[in-house]
């Protein structure tokens, strides 16, 4: 296994499981531009070949995980590793899911590293995530940032099934972001749902009965942000889930709560339109697969 999977990252399950799957991607620079030039896995989990929409220094990347969601004892772990001076978008073609897990409550579980160096971006821009009721599952997401490397990502996480009328039921989710630049850790994000904190679903301070929870995470910004806020707070006021922007350390945050994420969706893409040419000068070049 790569020593990308270092003892921070990947744990294994020790109760049965089903796949303990893992992807390792290499990105470099050279005269073809940005370029994929290792991918290592086992298991359900792989790439297609880059795409490049808008050109040689961008790369396109679908994450593939053909089973479709993740069961009792899955542990998918994820990693990417640039050179400098690379530039590249990973989306996935359609929704994840974590299914109903079994009686014995075994894990389901995700793990996603993303190293960024210096002259680096990353664009982590999965579709949603949809919880099915009763799941039980561990979702993490690292990002280590070095010198000027710039990052602009989001998670969104569907709870339950409302088109369907069901609720997370007694299911537990234990999801969290973190981001380090240099070592020091910048932004640490955790949402625990479990026996102890089911109120939060419907708290105030929690959910609010939304079943559509998202974050979108952008930065680091050096410049002043204040009108880029002030545009970015119009186009969640005209959203009309709860929505809001805000900075964070050099990172502008925006969170919404809702029902329907496929909106949540529409008002992050919106967001990135407006984040994209400002962090990183290029205008939002929106992946063939989401129009498919």
């Amino acid at each position: 296994m790569s020593q990308v999977l270092d003892s921070r990252l990947y744990q294994p399950i020790k109760e049965a499981s089903q796949w303990q799957a893992y992807l390792n991607l290499g990105f470099t620079k050279s005269e073809r531009g940005t370029v994929l030039k290792t991918c290592d896995h086992k298991g359900p989990l792989y790439v297609q070949k880059p795409f490049y929409p808008e050109g040689k220094e961008t790369a396109h990347v679908y994450l593939l995980h053909p089973p479709g969601g993740l069961v009792s004892g899955d542990e998918l772990v994820i990693s990417s590793r640039q050179a400098p001076d690379t530039h590249v978008l990973i989306t996935t073609p359609g929704a994840g899911r974590v299914y109903k897990a079994r009686p014995d409550r075994t894990l389901q579980c995700q793990t996603t590293h993303l190293q960024v160096p210096a002259e680096a971006i990353m664009e982590w821009l999965p579709q949603e995530t949809i919880l099915y009721p009763d799941a039980n599952t561990r979702l993490r997401n690292h990002v280590e940032l070095h010198g000027n490397a710039r990052f602009i990502g989001w998670e969104i996480t569907c709870f339950g099934l409302p088109a369907n009328q069901l609720d997370f039921g007694v299911g537990s989710a234990d999801q969290s972001v973190q981001i380090r630049s240099d070592g020091r850790i910048r932004l640490r994000e955790r949402l625990l749902v479990d026996e102890h904190s089911r109120d939060l679903m419907a708290g105030k301070a929690g959910l609010q009965g939304q079943p559509v929870n998202g974050l979108m995470i952008a930065g680091p910004f050096l410049q002043d942000t204040e009108a880029l806020i002030d545009a970015l707070r119009e186009l969640c006021q005209a959203d009309d889930s709860v929505a809001g922007a805000t900075v964070v350390d050099e990172f502008i945050l925006i969170r919404s709560l809702g029902n329907d994420s496929e909106k949540m969706k529409r008002l992050f893409t919106h967001c990135w339109g407006v984040i994209r040419p400002a962090l990183i000068g290029k205008p939002a070049c929106a992946p063939r697969i989401w129009a498919t």
